[in-house]
Order: C-alpha cells, then sequence, then structure tokens
C-alpha cells in the first residue's frame, strides 16, 4: 500500500487506514479485523478515549501486542465522562489531557501514543492551555506528534496558527465538500495533513448505499443523494466499486495523506482496503464528480 508522510512529522500512513469506531465490542472479531488490516498494508489505526467507554481502545490494544513497530496509533482526547452520569462533557483543559493520556496508555497497553488528536474544540478553550498539555506530552515522550479532530473552520485556523499539530482529521467525501473550500486549501499551504474520515458518508457513497441514501445525508434530500449515486456509478470500472472511486475521491486531494474508512465485516475491510490498489481518478473524474454536489461553505460548527 503506498504510504504518505503525515504532515512534517516522520510518520509514514498507509492511505487507506481503519476507523475503528465500527469495530463492534466482540473482542475476538475485532481483534481479528485490526491483524487482517495490518496484513494488508493498514498501518493506521484511529481510536478514541470516547468510543464505547474506553473498551474500544482496550480491543486496539490487544491487537497491537507483538506488532507495536508496524502500527501508527493514533486517538483523541477532551470528552470526559463523568461517573455517575450519562455522557460526557467538553474538557480541553490541560489537567484533563495529562490524565486522560494516562488513561490511553494503559488500555493500549503501550508507551506511547504516535498522534495524539483534540477530540473536537471550540473558540470558547482555553487554547493555548491545551496546545501546552500536548506539547509536554511530546516533551515527555508519551505522545509523538499531535493533531486535532474537527470540522470547525475557525478552530482549525486557530491551531494551524498556534500549535504544530502534523494533522487534521475532518469529514471529507463526494457527499461533504464543504472543507474544500476553506480547510484544505489553508492546510495544504502549511505543510498539514487531512486525515479524512468519512470518506463513503456513512454508506450512503457504497455501492449497497441506495436504502441509506434514501434517509438523506446532511442537508442532502434522498433525491439529490441518487443523483450524485448515478453519478458516481458512471465512473465505476472492472476494477472500481462505488465505494472505491468515492475513496479514491478523497484521496485525490493533495492535502490528504490518508482516509480512514471504518468495516464492520472482513468483506468490507479488504473491499475498503483494495481502493488502495484501484486506478486513481483522473482530473476529467475529478471535474465530474464536483458537478455532482457543491462545495458549501460550512453555515454551523464556526
Amino acid at each position: 500500500m503506498k504510504k504518505n508522510r503525515l504532515g512534517s512529522s516522520e510518520l509514514m500512513v498507509g492511505e487507506i487506514g481503519l476507523g475503528c469506531m465500527s469495530l463492534g465490542t466482540e473482542v475476538k472479531p475485532a481483534v481479528a479485523l485490526i491483524h487482517e488490516a495490518l496484513d494488508r498494508g493498514a498501518n493506521l489505526l484511529d481510536t478514541a478515549d470516547l468510543y464505547d467507554a474506553g473498551l474500544n481502545e482496550e480491543i486496539v490494544g490487544q491487537a497491537i501486542q507483538g506488532r507495536r513497530e508496524q502500527v501508527i496509533v493514533a486517538t483523541k482526547v477532551g470528552n470526559r465522562r463523568i461517573p455517575g452520569k450519562e455522557g460526557w462533557s467538553w474538557d480541553p483543559s490541560k489537567a484533563y489531557i495529562k490524565q486522560a493520556v494516562r488513561d490511553s496508555l494503559k488500555r493500549l497497553q503501550t508507551d506511547y501514543i504516535d498522534l495524539y488528536q483534540l477530540h473536537g474544540g471550540t473558540l470558547d478553550d482555553p487554547i493555548e492551555e491545551t496546545i501546552e498539555a500536548f506539547e509536554e506530552l511530546k516533551q515527555e515522550g508519551l505522545i509523538r506528534y499531535y493533531g486535532i479532530s474537527s470540522i470547525r473552520p475557525n478552530v482549525i485556523r486557530e491551531y494551524v496558527q498556534r500549535a504544530s499539530i502534523v494533522s487534521v482529521m475532518n469529514q471529507y467525501s463526494v457527499a461533504d465538500r464543504r472543507a474544500e473550500e476553506e480547510v484544505l486549501p489553508l492546510l495544504e499551504q502549511k505543510g498539514i495533513s487531512v486525515i479524512a474520515r468519512g470518506p463513503v458518508a456513512s454508506g450512503v457513497l457504497a455501492d449497497s448505499g441506495a436504502a441509506k441514501a434514501d434517509k438523506g445525508y446532511l442537508d442532502y434530500t434522498p433525491e439529490e443523494l441518487h443523483i450524485i449515486r448515478e453519478g458516481l456509478s458512471r465512473l465505476v470500472t472492472d476494477n472500481r466499486s462505488m465505494a472505491q472511486t468515492a475513496i479514491r475521491y478523497a484521496l485525490a486531494h493533495p492535502a490528504v495523506a490518508a482516509v480512514v474508512p471504518g468495516a464492520s465485516s472482513r468483506e468490507q475491510l479488504l473491499h475498503n482496503i483494495a481502493a488502495s490498489e484501484s486506478a486513481p481518478l483522473t482530473a476529467a473524474e475529478i471535474n465530474e464528480i464536483r458537478e455532482l454536489s457543491p462545495a458549501n461553505l460550512y453555515k454551523q460548527h464556526r
């Protein structure tokens, strides 16, 4: 699998990683899926302390035992669970980040995290304090690099200007091109990589995604989504399905270092990873796709 450098870091990530959130809570099959992904060259595993109340990190931790040097472990912090209360609260404080990293390290059964990501963020956060926490964790050797996972252009801009982030995880697909107007050009200019999540738009752009399109996605109506699917179907080839075409679209942007589609079955995992072997999109195909859906500005989540 092709590997790309993540921003200015020394991390070389396979262009197709594994979003671990959809692995489920059954340990044995989830570990088997992770091993399959690693065997196929997908070395970027993306998890978060929030997923399944930490169990997802524990599963990743079990899966990487004996294979740590093969893996780029990415996890996230900022959503704090309060014992005895449902849900979670947002806490980007230095004290919490420095506490939470140790909990994640324990669950992951590792001494260091390759990429530690702020799991959200707002302009009301104590941004300097948050950055200070990540920088101290780097100095302590508990993390190698840090980034943010955000769809908020104004928040991303603050971290680009004030922090030494190497990546931004951003939702990006044929059906969600908002990042193309504000976020991707800025990150490309600054040499900060994008990790694209949701490249098949929660399954809407998968080959069997017609039923999901019927339910709508973001601001799109079902009718609009079916037009997009019809357009993508015209670009399907003998060695590139609709889902793989959608994945190749996200990878086509020069700011994108990797995509992290989720997988809950071996078949789905292998199909996603096979996109790495399918033909990249031509300039004409990219333009044709862009005519299917607008690159709208972010109206919310500023």
